[in-house]
């Protein structure tokens, strides 16, 4: 809305100003000009230094915060994210988003076929998994469900798969605590014997025996859902696996059992699958990743070692 004028008059400004005619014939008018300029001229350094100060002041307080976070940043980012209070980093789409893709499923398909017959041990249950017990024809392909629902319709049996419910206690808030449990307590190491009676509360003591006698060629890590913080975790999930590909098995191998375990994680942009792949299936493991899925080739000759990842690894890690 324009201001309003009244019409008596013409608006003025407040303060006016003499013309260039009336300083030069007001030698009192002169004198005051001239010790404005001469102020003026003597302020103008005084004002530029105060400036310089404050900005050399300002650079020097973003050079010793940009030197402090990035000195911490490694353990600092990785341990803060696992605190019960963090702001939930899993997948909130649908639950269509935890399928696997056509090049994921590809990859693993391709590793079981190499494998045939195989032994194979699968934690969690999508309907692409069944695909691979047909795959596996002549070996044997376990998978450990906790959702009763995923289940009904598995035709167990069927080209030596076996479906076992099982329960997972440990929500995804108590990853922070787990993972300071194991890195302190040597029940939870790599040497460790009788991983069904070890007191490491990353272990699943629970399962169906032949989970721990049988050598597993392959372990696909793709269960518990772990969806929010509430929701049971893949801690002790990613730790078992890692355990198992170690321990070897005391009992029946595959024909074409090696000396190795193929270990693959999906999901691993989530921060859990990440940093429990990272501590106990160790980055030196790694030999190939396909979007959310990592494949970590373990040899039964770590089983023997105190720590299970390499010394450059841990340093890495901030251990």
């Amino acid at each position: 809305m324009p201001p309003h004028v009244s019409n008596g008059g013409q608006i003025s400004p407040s303060v006016q100003f003499s013309n260039g005619a009336g300083l030069r014939s007001s030698p009192k008018n002169g004198g005051t000009a001239t010790r404005m300029r001469f102020h003026g001229k003597k302020l103008l350094p005084v004002l530029l230094l105060i400036l310089s100060c404050l900005s050399i002041l300002r650079l020097l307080k973003i050079a010793m915060v940009t030197s402090h976070s990035s000195s911490d940043s490694v353990l600092s980012s990785s341990l803060s994210l696992f605190q019960p209070n963090a702001p939930s980093t899993v997948d909130t789409e649908t639950g269509d988003a935890t399928l696997l893709t056509s090049k994921e499923f590809m990859v693993l398909s391709k590793m079981i076929t190499r494998k045939v017959p195989c032994n194979l041990l699968v934690f969690g249950l999508q309907s692409q998994y069944v695909d691979l017990s047909s795959i596996n024809a002549g070996g044997i392909t376990v998978f450990l469900e906790d959702d009763p629902r995923k289940i009904r319709g598995i035709e167990a049996g069927f080209n030596g798969t076996r479906v076992y419910n099982v329960k997972y206690q440990t929500p995804a808030k108590k990853a922070y605590d787990l993972l300071k449990h194991a890195r302190g307590n040597p029940a939870c190491s790599p040497a460790t014997n009788l991983m069904n009676q070890s007191s490491c509360k990353l272990a699943l003591r629970n399962l169906p025996e032949e989970i721990y006698k049988l050598k597993w060629d392959v372990v696909v890590v793709d269960g518990p859902t772990g969806d929010s913080l509430e929701a049971p975790g893949r801690m002790s999930t990613i730790y078992t696996a890692g355990m198992l590909a170690r321990g070897g098995g005391t009992g029946k191998k595959s024909t074409t059992t090696t000396t190795t375990t193929d270990v693959v994680v999906h999901d691993v942009h989530r921060t859990i699958e990440k940093w429990f792949s990272w501590e106990f299936l160790c980055e030196e493991n790694l030999v190939s990743a396909k979007g959310k899925l990592w494949d970590f080739r373990i040899s039964v000759d770590q089983s023997n070692s105190t720590s299970f990842c390499s010394s450059e690894t841990l340093g890495r890690l901030g251990v």
